[in-house]
């Protein structure tokens, strides 16, 4: 039979001592959050979902899920590479990447449910799951997450294979509150996934290695401003609008295919595929399959 959810390892009061112990950490992991906010304010939604995906990349490497960069995003874009054993890997991933990168409507208390996308499944334990997080709605989303996360890893009602997953996007979406879409936790490390103890070790793993994620989030975001500009530059003895138009798409998707592009812009194929193959002569975007048909193209950042 399901088991009901320990509330005793969500307790209020030893994740508000933490957090009071703590203060000054959190403080400087909230600092670093805001400016990750703004990032992608000014970057839009392509920052975000390619964010999202390095993190799920990450996440993967911590769970036994190994993937290429490459890979996972032929497969979330077009359903391509998932052959052999890496199929299950492929599903997993892309899922926590699309989790992470959705921005659903939340309330205080956080609807599990909802951030999993398990509404309207058979999940009765997580009415205990829910009552046991909004206990904890009077703390700091950053704590609150790092919370969630604890009590997620210790539910029976999921399999194994996914509870550690559905941990980390849980306590990253609720630990985002409501400036970020998730709060990454994985790119420089495993220390906010790995923590043991009591309440305040963990939290202290977890706001650790938050900081250093936010802080390679950063560094990334950084490096696809930059690679906007040199683009931008490159393209500018350019006539016509197309190029310009290429531009977006491969800020706004990690891979674009020539049939996408050709959706996207209005432009004709053959306008199309020549813009991609001279954005690549100028080391402004790459070919990634190799392939002479059905070829695919990324931002050379």
């Amino acid at each position: 039979m399901p088991r009901a959810v320990a509330r005793g390892l969500a307790d209020p009061a030893d994740w508000g001592a933490a957090q009071a112990a703590l203060a000054g950490d959190l403080a400087d992991l909230a600092q670093d959050v805001g400016r990750l906010q703004e990032r992608f304010a000014a970057m839009g939604q392509g920052a975000v979902a390619r964010l999202a995906a390095s993190e799920a990349l990450a996440v993967g490497w911590w769970a036994g899920d190994r993937l290429s960069s490459d890979r996972l995003a032929l497969w979330m874009s077009f359903r391509l590479g998932a052959t052999g054993a890496d199929g299950g890997a492929m599903t997993r991933l892309s899922w926590v990447a699309r989790r992470l990168a959705a921005d659903p409507a939340r309330t205080d208390a956080q609807d599990a449910a909802q951030s999993l996308g398990l509404a309207g499944q058979d999940t009765a334990f997580l009415d205990e799951a829910n009552a046991a997080l909004a206990a904890l709605q009077t703390l700091h989303p950053l704590v609150r997450g790092a919370a969630a996360f604890r009590l997620w890893q210790q539910l029976d009602e999921r399999p194994d294979h996914l509870r550690g997953l559905e941990a980390v996007v849980l306590g990253a979406k609720i630990a985002g509150g409501r400036s970020l879409p998730f709060l990454p936790l994985a790119a420089a490390g495993f220390a906010a996934l790995t923590a043991t103890g009591g309440a305040e070790r963990r939290l202290a793993g977890w706001l650790t290695g938050a900081h250093q994620a936010v802080l390679a989030g950063l560094l990334e975001l950084d490096r696809l401003r930059r690679w906007q500009e040199r683009a931008t530059e490159a393209v500018a003895d350019l006539s016509g609008r197309v190029p310009r138009l290429l531009l977006g798409s491969l800020t706004r998707h990690p891979m674009v295919s020539a049939p996408q592009a050709e959706s996207e812009t209005g432009a004709s194929r053959a306008a199309v595929e020549r813009n991609l193959n001279l954005l690549a002569k100028r080391g402004i975007a790459r070919e990634v399959t190799g392939a002479g048909r059905f070829r695919v193209w990324a931002a050379a950042v």
